[in-house]
């Protein structure tokens, strides 16, 4: 996997027709993310457009239900021959079992490779802070991100979505083949928004991330193609 194929650009746009236009913007692109918004607005239709053009798709539904709703949803979600799609870990062990079981059934059915089925850990927008007093966890945000991440990997999921800064520790303890996913990466040289637990891309790829979701920096950049190579040279360096 060269550097470029590890850049997952989100599509966090309200419309089909915005999506076509920023997916024509960047045809360097490989990986885009569709979450909730997109989904919601178009249904399928933006997934069959980017199948259409051989683009890879991260289906970033952060899928979180009682296990029946969990297992129907994601048997349905695995028909779309998408490559990652999302649960959150707090969804509990049964929840997290038959999603596993699902996505196998759906892709099976339609004849097409399962989905990565990977576990939010914790949203990157939140802070070590929130997490103790506004959620009430009594773990440290680090312990707390890898217990999530161990749950995920005990019951059989392929990997975990989690900030830049838990991936070292999430990569040493879970292993090599555990697919981790992060988030919030912000170059120097871009504003950090609204996440809380950040790093350079080539700093997340040293830490051990597979998989970097690279938006704003790219996406509202006055020019986005070079935002892109900036990006893409960044990680030729240490990928």
């Amino acid at each position: 996997m060269n550097a470029e194929q590890r850049i997952i650009v989100p599509l966090d746009v309200s419309d089909l027709q915005s999506a076509i236009a920023l997916v024509d913007r960047l045809p360097q692109v490989d990986f885009w993310k569709v979450g909730l918004e997109l989904f919601t607005s178009t249904g399928p239709t933006i997934l069959e457009l980017l199948k259409s053009r051989q683009k890879h798709i991260f289906l970033d539904l952060k899928f979180h239900d009682i296990p029946n709703t969990v297992a129907g949803a994601c048997q349905a979600a695995a028909r779309y021959g998408v490559d990652l799609l999302t649960i959150h870990a707090t969804a509990g062990k049964d929840a997290l079992k038959a999603a596993t079981e699902a996505v196998q059934t759906g892709a099976a059915h339609a004849g097409v490779q399962p989905p990565k089925l990977i576990a939010i850990t914790l949203l990157t927008s939140i802070s070590a802070r929130q997490l103790a007093f506004d959620l009430k966890i009594p773990l440290e945000l680090p312990e707390y991100a890898l217990e999530m991440a161990l749950l995920a990997q005990e019951t059989g999921l392929d990997g975990a979505v989690c900030s830049p800064q838990e991936v070292a520790q999430l990569r040493q303890t879970c292993g090599d083949d555990f697919l981790l996913v992060c988030p919030g990466v912000r170059p120097t040289w871009a504003d950090k928004a609204d996440q809380k637990r950040s790093l350079t891309p080539a700093q997340a790829i040293k830490a051990g991330a597979d998989y970097l979701v690279i938006g704003r920096p790219i996406t509202t950049a006055a020019d986005p193609e070079l935002a892109w190579k900036r990006i893409s040279e960044e990680l030729t360096t240490v990928a």
